[in-house]
């Protein structure tokens, strides 16, 4: 890590620290290929969407279905995934930050409310995602609330990364 590892005023980054920020990034990294891959399995669902009169094969139907359930169970397990991260780092995480360094306690705190932000889009992909499983018409309603997740969990990565990987780094906490 070079830009990221350093605080803004250049304080030293402890191996232990330095530890931990690699250790977020990466964990933020595979969050975004994740993501990244269950908008591509929402655009090959959606590619392989037929019109009406294609869709009275058998074999179509039963494919189609089996692309949405797919869809369905990656999507589920990602927002999992992602609940138990943003978990560890508010029982965790956020607690050492703020022993560490009080003067963190208002980022943590907003962080801490995008964490909430988030689980209220999760919810709303969990709805669509249970609405498309069981009518494959709104593939849409899916794919605008996974649109939304990308939105805000993107700048929100981003902006958790900006803010304390300097303060991780300082402080040799390996999260």
């Amino acid at each position: 890590m070079t830009d990221k590892s350093q605080h803004a005023d250049e304080e030293p980054v402890t191996p232990s620290g330095q530890q931990g920020q690699q250790l977020l990034v990466a964990v933020h990294n595979h969050l975004r290929d994740e993501l990244e891959q269950l908008r591509q399995l929402i655009r090959d669902v959606r590619r392989g969407a037929t019109g009406p009169a294609e869709t009275r094969s058998y074999l179509n139907r039963m494919a189609m279905r089996q692309n949405y359930w797919t869809l369905g169970a990656f999507c589920a397990n990602y927002c999992r995934v992602l609940s138990t991260h943003h978990a560890i780092e508010d029982e965790r995480m956020f607690p050492d930050l703020r022993r560490g360094d009080e003067s963190l306690t208002p980022v943590l705190d907003r962080l801490a409310a995008e964490h909430e932000l988030i689980a209220g889009v999760l919810d709303e992909v969990d709805r669509a995602l249970v609405a498309m499983v069981g009518d494959e018409s709104r593939l849409d309603e899916t794919e605008q609330a996974v649109d939304r997740l990308a939105d805000v969990l993107l700048a929100h990565l981003q902006d958790e990364e900006d803010a304390l990987l300097g303060p991780i780094g300082r402080l040799g906490l390996n999260i």
